[in-house]
């Protein structure tokens, strides 16, 4: 960057400043005290050998120059900052925050690929990244980028993890790089060279106190000074992910096996196996009982690594899990009509309120089965609130055929027993629901 400053209008003095190697390469002088001499060979090899081993010891060194200029100009450019005299070089140390290394180490510990996108030169940030005890793979330079087509670029950025003397235009163009190999990348910047891969990253992460632009262009700006709050930023992120991933398995699956039942029942019975009124007060209650699964816990091993959405897989796992629930629905139909008897219109109310409380269980029960890949409520346990809610319905759900208000809802007492056939239904369930878990997680993972 250059100024052009003036005294009185006597002169014009252009004033340069920047990385060591771009200034000294436009120089053809420099000054000791008040004697400027010719920039020769040895003097070159005795700047670039301190500022060197300034660069290895972690300080970033900005080069300033000068040029003398006629009064009568009033318009500067890229031309003119050539034949300048080195005044000299200032170091300054830009230490890593004192959060830095644990953060990188928790990341890490939840797979999260750390990347250094940097204008500065690789020594210092070599050094940088050894003192927060980041290990370095490779790295590749701002000139390595700017000769190498995308094809190879996306190949040699997998394996480096310092990328250095970058411009605005090489952060933006890896960003938009990794994103085309599969990766979800966010980008975190301060500066206005950030702008442009902060708003190319799928989330761009700003501090308060960065630049306008930077904050402008970010998605997310951090309030908090440690850079811990990247690491429950994430683990708050997959815990969101998970909680809603569950939603939409259990309900697809539950939604696929009450179809597939009630098309089999309107088949073979005499009668709606359950009428219009009953589904919507059983689905009124399962879904109330969905409210708390936002506030689930979510397994750890769930939480060390990212998850993906695949589209595919929803279906798949519909394929799965739904008929299950379809094989008890059958069951309680062959209960209700041969145990019970109840195989006439006339008694239709009874064979529905058997299917009605079986049917909303199973449906609540299968909320603990999918919600971990683990044995329910031995190996993972489920949130206060999400038991509780669970509890609720599941009383709410007996109570109804059983209590006062059966009559409203078309539904009625169900003889004792019922209730001694019903932990078995119930057992059953959850027991071959727990085997197709294990079957399908050693064929697809979960």
């Amino acid at each position: 960057m250059s100024v052009v400053v003036a005294k009185y209008d006597a002169h014009h003095l252009l004033i340069t400043k920047g990385a060591v190697e771009e200034v000294v390469a436009v120089c053809t002088h420099v000054r000791h005290d008040d004697v400027v001499e010719p920039l020769t060979m040895d003097l070159l090899e005795r700047i670039r050998r301190i500022s060197t081993d300034l660069n290895k010891e972690g300080l970033r060194v900005v080069a300033v120059a000068s040029k003398e200029l006629p009064p009568f100009r009033e318009v500067y450019g890229v031309p003119d900052e050539r034949n300048l005299t080195l005044l000299g070089y200032i170091a300054f140390l830009d230490p890593p925050k004192d959060s830095a290394a644990p953060a990188l180490q928790a990341l890490a510990d939840h797979g999260v690929t750390v990347k250094v996108l940097t204008g500065d030169n690789e020594l210092v940030t070599t050094k940088v990244c050894r003192d927060v005890g980041l290990a370095i793979d490779g790295t590749l330079s701002g000139a390595d980028i700017e000769r190498m087509p995308d094809e190879e670029l996306v190949s040699a950025i997998e394996k480096a993890t310092v990328l250095a003397r970058l411009t605005p235009a090489h952060k933006a163009r890896i960003v938009r790089l990794l994103k085309t190999n599969g990766h979800v990348v966010d980008f975190m910047g301060d500066g206005i060279n950030d702008a442009p891969a902060l708003r190319s990253a799928d989330i761009g992460i700003s501090v308060d106190s960065g630049v306008d632009i930077a904050k402008e262009a970010a998605d997310i700006i951090l309030l908090e000074k440690s850079l811990l709050v990247l690491e429950a930023g994430v683990l708050e992120g997959r815990r969101t992910f998970s909680n809603m991933l569950k939603y939409i398995k259990m309900t697809a699956s539950s939604n696929f096996g009450n179809v597939l039942s009630v098309l089999v029942a309107s088949a073979f019975l005499p009668f709606l196996p359950m009428l219009p009124m009953q589904l919507l007060i059983q689905n009124l209650l399962y879904d109330l009982s969905q409210i708390a699964i936002p506030f689930d816990n979510v397994d750890k091993d769930l939480l060390k690594k990212p998850q993906r959405w695949l589209a595919s897989d929803i279906g798949r796992f519909m394929v799965f899990f739904g008929p299950i629930s379809s094989i008890f629905d059958l069951t309680t139909y062959a209960m209700m009509w041969f145990v019970f008897n109840a195989n006439t219109v006339q008694t239709q109310t009874l064979f529905q309120s058997g299917w009605f409380i079986v049917g909303l269980l199973t449906q609540t029960l299968i909320v603990h089965m999918i919600r971990t890949p683990k044995v329910p409520f031995f190996q993972s346990r489920p949130a206060i609130p999400l038991l509780a809610m669970t509890i609720a319905i599941m009383t709410v759900g007996v109570f109804l055929p059983m209590g006062p208000w059966a009559t409203y809802f078309k539904l009625q007492p169900l003889p004792p027993l019922y209730f001694v056939c019903l932990p078995v239904i119930l057992i059953g369930y959850m027991s071959l629901t727990q085997a197709m878990k294990g079957f399908y997680i050693r064929r697809f993972g979960w």
